[in-house]
Protein backbone atom coordinates (compact mmCIF):
# COMPACT_ATOMS: atom_id res chain seq x y z
CA UNK A 1 0.00 0.00 0.00
CA UNK A 2 2.65 2.56 0.63
CA UNK A 3 4.38 4.57 -2.23
CA UNK A 4 7.72 6.01 -1.24
CA UNK A 5 8.34 9.64 -2.66
CA UNK A 6 11.72 10.10 -4.42
CA UNK A 7 15.07 9.70 -2.31
CA UNK A 8 18.16 10.51 -1.42
CA UNK A 9 20.25 9.40 0.60
CA UNK A 10 23.18 8.04 2.80
CA UNK A 11 26.53 8.54 1.90
CA UNK A 12 28.92 10.60 3.89
CA UNK A 13 29.73 13.80 2.46
CA UNK A 14 33.11 15.70 3.32
CA UNK A 15 34.61 19.02 2.30
CA UNK A 16 38.11 19.43 2.52
CA UNK A 17 39.81 23.46 2.90
CA UNK A 18 43.37 23.60 1.81
CA UNK A 19 45.21 26.79 2.28
CA UNK A 20 48.62 27.68 1.21
CA UNK A 21 51.79 26.85 3.25
CA UNK A 22 53.90 29.13 1.65
CA UNK A 23 52.30 32.50 1.83
CA UNK A 24 51.00 34.50 4.88
CA UNK A 25 47.91 36.23 4.51
CA UNK A 26 46.70 39.46 5.55
CA UNK A 27 44.75 39.56 8.28
CA UNK A 28 41.05 39.65 7.63
CA UNK A 29 38.13 40.48 9.55
CA UNK A 30 35.42 38.37 10.88
CA UNK A 31 32.80 39.86 9.06
CA UNK A 32 34.40 39.60 6.23
CA UNK A 33 34.88 36.24 7.03
CA UNK A 34 31.38 35.22 7.25
CA UNK A 35 30.09 36.89 4.57
CA UNK A 36 32.59 35.03 2.46
CA UNK A 37 31.54 31.78 4.31
CA UNK A 38 28.15 32.82 3.34
CA UNK A 39 28.30 33.42 -0.01
CA UNK A 40 29.91 29.95 -0.93
CA UNK A 41 27.41 27.83 1.61
CA UNK A 42 24.89 29.34 -0.47
CA UNK A 43 26.24 29.12 -3.97
CA UNK A 44 27.15 25.63 -3.26
CA UNK A 45 23.32 25.16 -1.79
CA UNK A 46 21.60 27.12 -5.18
CA UNK A 47 23.79 25.02 -7.70
CA UNK A 48 22.90 21.67 -6.10
CA UNK A 49 19.55 22.43 -5.47
CA UNK A 50 18.57 23.05 -9.03
CA UNK A 51 19.79 19.49 -10.32
CA UNK A 52 17.15 17.18 -9.00
CA UNK A 53 19.19 14.23 -8.82
CA UNK A 54 19.65 12.49 -5.32
CA UNK A 55 23.22 13.23 -4.74
CA UNK A 56 23.18 17.03 -5.63
CA UNK A 57 20.08 17.09 -3.75
CA UNK A 58 22.32 15.81 -0.47
CA UNK A 59 25.21 18.48 -1.02
CA UNK A 60 22.34 21.21 -1.39
CA UNK A 61 21.17 19.57 1.97
CA UNK A 62 24.36 19.50 3.96
CA UNK A 63 25.06 23.19 3.05
CA UNK A 64 21.80 24.75 3.57
CA UNK A 65 22.37 22.36 6.81
CA UNK A 66 25.86 24.28 7.94
CA UNK A 67 24.48 27.56 6.91
CA UNK A 68 21.68 27.43 9.13
CA UNK A 69 23.77 25.98 11.93
CA UNK A 70 26.41 28.94 11.44
CA UNK A 71 24.24 32.04 10.78
CA UNK A 72 21.19 33.82 12.10
CA UNK A 73 18.17 34.99 10.54
CA UNK A 74 18.54 38.24 11.01
CA UNK A 75 18.72 40.63 7.68
CA UNK A 76 19.45 37.65 5.86
CA UNK A 77 17.62 36.57 2.71
CA UNK A 78 18.29 33.21 2.18
CA UNK A 79 18.02 31.81 5.56
CA UNK A 80 14.62 31.09 5.32
CA UNK A 81 15.06 29.07 1.70
CA UNK A 82 17.79 27.15 3.24
CA UNK A 83 15.62 26.20 6.67
CA UNK A 84 13.27 25.29 4.81
CA UNK A 85 14.70 23.16 2.42
CA UNK A 86 16.03 21.50 5.50
CA UNK A 87 13.18 20.63 7.02
CA UNK A 88 11.65 18.96 3.92
CA UNK A 89 14.60 17.05 3.55
CA UNK A 90 14.92 15.45 6.57
CA UNK A 91 10.96 14.74 6.84
CA UNK A 92 11.77 12.71 3.37
CA UNK A 93 14.44 10.74 4.99
CA UNK A 94 12.76 10.10 7.90
CA UNK A 95 9.74 9.03 6.20
CA UNK A 96 12.20 7.13 3.63
CA UNK A 97 13.54 5.38 6.52
CA UNK A 98 10.20 4.65 8.21
CA UNK A 99 8.90 3.32 5.17
CA UNK A 100 11.90 0.75 4.97
CA UNK A 101 11.16 -0.71 8.51
CA UNK A 102 7.60 -1.01 7.54
CA UNK A 103 8.49 -2.93 4.40
CA UNK A 104 10.84 -5.50 6.47
CA UNK A 105 8.04 -5.72 8.79
CA UNK A 106 9.69 -4.49 11.93
CA UNK A 107 6.62 -3.36 13.35
CA UNK A 108 7.91 -2.37 17.03
CA UNK A 109 11.21 -0.31 15.08
CA UNK A 110 8.28 1.56 13.41
CA UNK A 111 6.20 2.76 15.69
CA UNK A 112 9.54 3.58 17.88
CA UNK A 113 10.85 5.49 14.91
CA UNK A 114 7.54 7.10 14.56
CA UNK A 115 7.02 8.43 17.68
CA UNK A 116 10.15 9.91 17.75
CA UNK A 117 9.06 11.86 14.44
CA UNK A 118 5.87 13.09 15.72
CA UNK A 119 7.70 14.44 18.99
CA UNK A 120 8.70 17.07 16.15
CA UNK A 121 6.83 17.08 14.03
CA UNK A 122 3.09 16.28 14.83
CA UNK A 123 1.32 16.57 11.91
CA UNK A 124 3.70 14.56 9.71
CA UNK A 125 0.99 12.69 7.63
CA UNK A 126 2.94 10.03 6.03
CA UNK A 127 4.07 9.04 9.95
CA UNK A 128 0.56 8.76 10.94
CA UNK A 129 -0.77 7.30 8.12
CA UNK A 130 1.88 4.88 8.24
CA UNK A 131 1.54 4.06 11.70
CA UNK A 132 -2.13 3.23 11.16
CA UNK A 133 -1.18 0.90 8.75
CA UNK A 134 1.69 -0.65 10.85
CA UNK A 135 -0.78 -1.16 14.35
CA UNK A 136 -3.58 -3.03 11.73
CA UNK A 137 -1.34 -5.25 10.35
CA UNK A 138 0.11 -5.98 14.30
CA UNK A 139 -3.66 -6.45 15.23
CA UNK A 140 -4.67 -8.77 12.31
CA UNK A 141 -2.14 -11.60 13.72
CA UNK A 142 -4.17 -11.27 17.46
CA UNK A 143 -1.57 -8.58 19.29
CA UNK A 144 -4.02 -6.03 20.48
CA UNK A 145 -0.95 -4.01 22.62
CA UNK A 146 -1.14 -1.11 19.97
CA UNK A 147 -4.67 -0.65 19.33
CA UNK A 148 -5.73 2.10 21.33
CA UNK A 149 -2.34 3.96 20.13
CA UNK A 150 -3.03 2.83 16.56
CA UNK A 151 -6.95 4.54 16.80
CA UNK A 152 -5.46 7.82 17.98
CA UNK A 153 -2.63 8.29 14.85
CA UNK A 154 -5.79 7.16 12.78
CA UNK A 155 -8.23 10.11 13.94
CA UNK A 156 -5.18 12.64 13.50
CA UNK A 157 -4.29 10.92 10.26
CA UNK A 158 -8.12 11.59 9.37
CA UNK A 159 -8.56 14.95 10.53
CA UNK A 160 -5.53 16.19 8.30
CA UNK A 161 -6.90 13.83 5.49
CA UNK A 162 -10.39 16.03 5.57
CA UNK A 163 -8.30 19.76 6.36
CA UNK A 164 -8.13 20.39 2.87
CA UNK A 165 -4.79 21.28 2.87
CA UNK A 166 -2.89 17.49 2.36
CA UNK A 167 -1.47 18.35 -0.84
CA UNK A 168 0.46 14.84 -1.06
CA UNK A 169 -1.02 12.01 0.47
CA UNK A 170 1.91 9.49 0.30
CA UNK A 171 2.07 6.51 1.55
CA UNK A 172 -1.38 6.53 -0.41
CA UNK A 173 -1.67 7.28 -3.92
CA UNK A 174 -4.64 9.38 -4.17
CA UNK A 175 -6.49 11.57 -1.55
CA UNK A 176 -9.68 8.88 -1.46
CA UNK A 177 -6.91 5.92 -1.20
CA UNK A 178 -6.13 7.57 2.03
CA UNK A 179 -9.56 8.61 3.50
CA UNK A 180 -11.01 4.94 2.73
CA UNK A 181 -8.33 3.03 4.47
CA UNK A 182 -8.09 5.48 7.40
CA UNK A 183 -11.76 5.31 7.99
CA UNK A 184 -11.72 1.47 7.55
CA UNK A 185 -8.80 0.66 9.97
CA UNK A 186 -10.84 3.28 12.25
CA UNK A 187 -14.29 1.50 11.60
CA UNK A 188 -12.59 -1.66 12.60
CA UNK A 189 -10.88 -1.01 15.67
CA UNK A 190 -14.09 0.47 17.19
CA UNK A 191 -16.41 -1.64 16.00
CA UNK A 192 -16.81 -3.46 19.80
CA UNK A 193 -15.85 -0.71 21.41
CA UNK A 194 -18.10 2.36 19.86
CA UNK A 195 -19.85 1.16 17.42
CA UNK A 196 -21.76 4.19 16.68
CA UNK A 197 -18.23 6.07 15.50
CA UNK A 198 -17.11 2.97 13.88
CA UNK A 199 -20.03 2.83 11.48
CA UNK A 200 -20.01 7.20 10.56
CA UNK A 201 -16.01 5.64 9.70
CA UNK A 202 -17.39 2.84 7.93
CA UNK A 203 -19.71 4.61 5.77
CA UNK A 204 -17.07 7.32 5.01
CA UNK A 205 -14.99 4.29 3.34
CA UNK A 206 -17.93 2.73 1.86
CA UNK A 207 -18.10 5.98 0.04
CA UNK A 208 -14.93 6.53 -0.68
CA UNK A 209 -13.80 6.57 -3.76
CA UNK A 210 -11.22 3.96 -3.11
CA UNK A 211 -11.24 0.11 -3.13
CA UNK A 212 -13.31 -0.14 0.30
CA UNK A 213 -16.08 0.88 -1.68
CA UNK A 214 -16.06 -2.52 -3.31
CA UNK A 215 -14.55 -4.97 -0.23
CA UNK A 216 -17.52 -6.92 1.05
CA UNK A 217 -16.13 -6.45 4.54
CA UNK A 218 -16.10 -2.81 5.32
CA UNK A 219 -20.47 -3.52 4.61
CA UNK A 220 -20.59 -6.73 6.86
CA UNK A 221 -18.75 -4.82 9.72
CA UNK A 222 -20.89 -1.96 8.84
CA UNK A 223 -23.92 -4.14 9.40
CA UNK A 224 -22.99 -5.25 12.41
CA UNK A 225 -21.75 -1.38 13.89
CA UNK A 226 -24.89 -0.22 13.02
CA UNK A 227 -26.75 -3.69 14.66
CA UNK A 228 -24.66 -3.28 18.22
CA UNK A 229 -24.53 0.76 18.34
CA UNK A 230 -27.91 2.39 16.67
CA UNK A 231 -30.08 -0.28 16.43
CA UNK A 232 -29.17 -1.78 19.80
CA UNK A 233 -29.71 1.55 21.59
CA UNK A 234 -33.47 2.41 19.23
CA UNK A 235 -34.50 -1.58 20.12
CA UNK A 236 -33.73 -1.16 24.19
CA UNK A 237 -35.52 2.50 24.11
CA UNK A 238 -38.06 1.19 22.70
CA UNK A 239 -38.71 -1.99 24.93
CA UNK A 240 -38.53 0.24 27.77
CA UNK A 241 -40.89 2.92 26.51
CA UNK A 242 -43.12 0.66 24.48
CA UNK A 243 -43.04 -3.15 25.52
CA UNK A 244 -46.38 -4.62 26.72
CA UNK A 245 -48.20 -1.18 25.88
CA UNK A 246 -51.45 -0.51 23.83
CA UNK A 247 -50.24 1.06 20.05
CA UNK A 248 -50.12 4.81 20.49
CA UNK A 249 -48.48 7.32 18.27
CA UNK A 250 -45.47 7.81 19.98
CA UNK A 251 -45.27 4.12 19.81
CA UNK A 252 -45.57 4.05 16.20
CA UNK A 253 -43.11 6.59 15.80
CA UNK A 254 -40.35 4.90 17.37
CA UNK A 255 -41.14 1.78 15.34
CA UNK A 256 -40.73 3.93 12.18
CA UNK A 257 -37.13 4.76 13.52
CA UNK A 258 -36.11 1.67 14.55
CA UNK A 259 -37.40 0.33 11.38
CA UNK A 260 -35.24 3.01 9.68
CA UNK A 261 -32.58 1.71 11.51
CA UNK A 262 -33.09 -1.79 10.49
CA UNK A 263 -33.27 -1.05 7.08
CA UNK A 264 -29.96 0.59 6.77
CA UNK A 265 -28.57 -2.71 8.33
CA UNK A 266 -30.15 -4.94 5.96
CA UNK A 267 -28.61 -2.65 3.02
CA UNK A 268 -25.49 -3.03 4.44
CA UNK A 269 -25.69 -6.84 4.67
CA UNK A 270 -27.00 -6.99 1.47
CA UNK A 271 -24.09 -5.14 -0.39
CA UNK A 272 -21.68 -7.38 1.83
CA UNK A 273 -23.55 -10.81 -0.08
CA UNK A 274 -23.64 -9.07 -3.45
CA UNK A 275 -20.00 -8.45 -3.38
CA UNK A 276 -19.15 -11.27 -2.06
CA UNK A 277 -18.42 -13.09 -5.62
CA UNK A 278 -15.00 -15.57 -5.18
CA UNK A 279 -15.53 -18.75 -4.52
CA UNK A 280 -13.36 -18.58 -0.83
CA UNK A 281 -16.15 -15.92 0.27
CA UNK A 282 -18.50 -18.66 -0.39
CA UNK A 283 -18.65 -19.74 3.96
CA UNK A 284 -18.90 -16.24 4.86
CA UNK A 285 -21.78 -15.19 2.05
CA UNK A 286 -23.90 -18.06 3.63
CA UNK A 287 -23.52 -16.97 6.76
CA UNK A 288 -24.31 -13.02 6.60
CA UNK A 289 -27.28 -14.68 4.56
CA UNK A 290 -28.60 -16.30 7.66
CA UNK A 291 -28.22 -13.50 9.57
CA UNK A 292 -29.88 -10.94 6.92
CA UNK A 293 -32.45 -12.99 6.09
CA UNK A 294 -32.94 -13.86 10.25
CA UNK A 295 -33.63 -9.88 10.68
CA UNK A 296 -35.77 -9.43 7.42
CA UNK A 297 -38.28 -11.83 8.78
CA UNK A 298 -38.32 -10.08 11.92
CA UNK A 299 -39.65 -6.28 10.12
CA UNK A 300 -41.65 -8.14 7.62
CA UNK A 301 -43.95 -10.82 9.71
CA UNK A 302 -41.57 -13.97 9.29
CA UNK A 303 -41.35 -13.97 5.64
CA UNK A 304 -38.04 -13.71 3.45
CA UNK A 305 -40.32 -12.03 0.29
CA UNK A 306 -38.74 -9.87 -1.26
CA UNK A 307 -35.59 -10.22 0.25
CA UNK A 308 -33.51 -11.66 -3.08
CA UNK A 309 -35.06 -8.69 -5.42
CA UNK A 310 -33.13 -6.33 -2.07
CA UNK A 311 -29.62 -8.11 -2.54
CA UNK A 312 -29.95 -8.42 -6.68
CA UNK A 313 -30.21 -4.81 -6.99
CA UNK A 314 -28.76 -2.65 -3.67
CA UNK A 315 -25.25 -2.07 -5.52
CA UNK A 316 -26.86 -0.08 -8.14
CA UNK A 317 -28.79 2.32 -5.47
CA UNK A 318 -26.41 5.15 -3.38
CA UNK A 319 -25.63 4.06 0.29
CA UNK A 320 -28.53 4.97 2.76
Amino acid sequence: MLRTTALIFIVLFAFVSVASAQLTPAPTMTGQINDSAREDLYNRFAENKKVPVAERQRLAYEAARDYVKRFNQEGDPHFVEMRKFVTEYERVLHNYELHELYTAKKYPKVFESGRATLKKDADNFYVLATLTQAGYDVAQSGDAALNEETVGYARRAITIADSGKLSQPAPFATLDDARGFLNFALGWFLRAQSPVEAAEALTKAAKSASRYKDDPLTYNLLGIAILKGEYAHAATEYNTNFGNKPPSPEQEAAWGKLTKIGERVIDAYARAIALSTRPEQAEGKAKMLDHLTSLYKSFHNNSDAGLNDIIATVLSKPLP
